[in-house]
């Protein structure tokens, strides 16, 4: 009653979903069990739309075909299909169906376990009953007309050209994700220094609807910072001086609630306060300081060119010409440049999240952009799936020219980017990583660089 399937036909149905309290509580423990013996290798709740829809999702997601056996006629296979009750479906290993039939039996669910699918490497979608063949089509032309309403809609709301582009890469030729780094990433380069016992402070900055200093805190108090709050108050009152810190971490998220070109008035809030204007141009001017603005904070310090050595070739960022807020994982690769966060990180690609609408490097004009090019302070860039460093949508989430992910100054001392290192420096933050990465991602280099850089 009340289905997806349901409000199709234009019905209610008479039939309420049941749901007993000890079979959630079953379920859970199911689960949890699955988990802890790494049995599970994907899942899904069948909660919207029923177990055929939720079999196509997980098709889509992986860009493999299926091998759907309903086992059921009539009603009671429009049931399996498209019932809405408290379910899964899991992906298991062939070798391991009788190990978790043996999990489900002792917490009372053998009975409800279904052999229902089976992946296919050709992309083709082939449901059958025991007398009929139900569908059998090509995955790419099911999630086209998954994505289809999604897609029109994206068109009038959004940049049109980007939408396409988007609706495109369904059937495209599409290698997926990858990474590949220059470096151990198991390798703690800053731990000789953490063993010190000495803890340099570093300055994580924040202004009004910020909210990444969390994990800016966590990814420096693990490559053996002592990473101190800081509001933009607390310079503004005097309560705080830069002269305390070697660090400063300008952090991502939504200054002033994220209005067009937040990123700029949090800058103007210290280009025309005297003090504070001092305190910042004091700090860059050291030699013995670095500095990283992610995301807002690369947007502000970006603003804050007047103040900081060697970054008259600095674009600004503008809006996203998809013309939306974009959250998603994007691939980039690290330049060879002067930037100290980067060391010994050039030629690796990996993937980073991405969490902006704001993210379009945007030059003044070309002799700029050429500088900027020539100057070899270019730390980030875009690429495509294939590799190839990109300005296509949405593997570049902004349209940024060249690719532009981050820069650096001349020095190499401060480095803007506006992805967000610090929100995957685990493993375990990223939705996708490779095997070998079991405990820090190849960002967590970033920060134990800046570790090894202040000695």
């Amino acid at each position: 009653g009340g289905s997806v399937l349901a409000q199709c036909w234009g019905q209610l149905g008479d039939e309420v979903p049941d749901v007993s309290a000890h079979d959630v509580r079953a379920f859970f423990a199911l689960i949890t069990s699955l988990k802890q013996e790494q049995l599970l290798l994907a899942y899904h709740d069948r909660s919207d739309g029923g177990a055929l829809v939720t079999l196509l999702e997980m098709a889509f997601a992986a860009r493999v075909g299926l091998n759907v056996d309903v086992g059921l006629e009539g009603q009671a296979a429009i049931a399996r299909l498209f019932s809405e009750e408290i379910g899964a479906v899991i992906q298991v290993d062939a070798t391991q169906v009788v190990r978790v039939r043996a999990l489900a039996a002792t917490v009372g669910l053998d009975d409800v376990i279904i052999n229902i699918a089976q992946p296919r490497l050709d992309e083709r979608v082939v449901v059958t009953t025991p007398k009929f063949e139900l569908i059998d089509s090509r995955r790419a032309a099911l999630q086209k007309l998954w994505s289809r309403t999604s897609h029109s809609i994206q068109r009038l709301r959004d940049n049109p050209e980007c939408a396409d582009a988007e609706f495109a890469t369904i059937d495209a030729d599409d290698p997926g994700l990858s990474a590949a780094l220059t470096f151990d990433v198991d390798n703690d380069v800053a731990a000789p220094y953490i063993a010190t016992g000495h803890r340099p402070r570093i300055a994580v900055l924040r202004e009004q609807g910020v909210n990444g200093q969390g994990e800016m805190a966590a990814a420096f108090d693990r490559a053996g910072f002592s990473a101190v709050d800081v509001h933009m108050s607390d310079l503004l009152a005097g309560d705080v001086t830069l002269g305390d810190f070697h660090g400063l971490a300008a952090c991502g998220g939504f200054s002033y609630g994220d209005v067009l070109g937040a990123g700029e008035g949090w800058a103007k809030s210290i280009l025309f306060h005297d003090d504070v204007r001092a305190e910042f141009a004091n700090f860059f001017a050291r030699s013995d300081t670095f500095t990283l603005g992610v995301c807002n904070g690369c947007q502000m310090l970006s603003a804050l060119q007047p103040l900081i050595p060697g970054s008259d070739h600095w674009p600004r960022f503008a809006p996203n010409r998809s013309e939306q807020y974009e959250a998603r994982l994007a691939l980039v690769r690290v330049e060879p440049s002067p930037s100290i966060l980067t060391a010994g990180m050039a030629g690796s690609h990996l993937p980073i999240v991405v969490a902006h609408g704001e993210g379009r490097a945007q030059f003044s004009s070309e002799v700029l952009q050429a500088k900027a090019e020539a100057s070899g302070t270019i730390a980030l860039r875009y690429l495509d799936n294939r590799l190839n460093v990109t300005e296509c949508y949405p593997a570049n989430p902004n349209g940024s020219p060249g690719g532009i992910a981050g820069l650096c100054s001349d020095d190499g001392r401060v480095t803007i980017m506006m992805p967000h290192p610090e929100r995957v420096y685990r493993a375990s933050q990223l939705s996708w990583v490779p095997q070998g990465w079991q405990q820090d991602s190849g960002w967590m280099r970033l920060f134990r660089n800046a570790r090894v850089w202040l000695g």
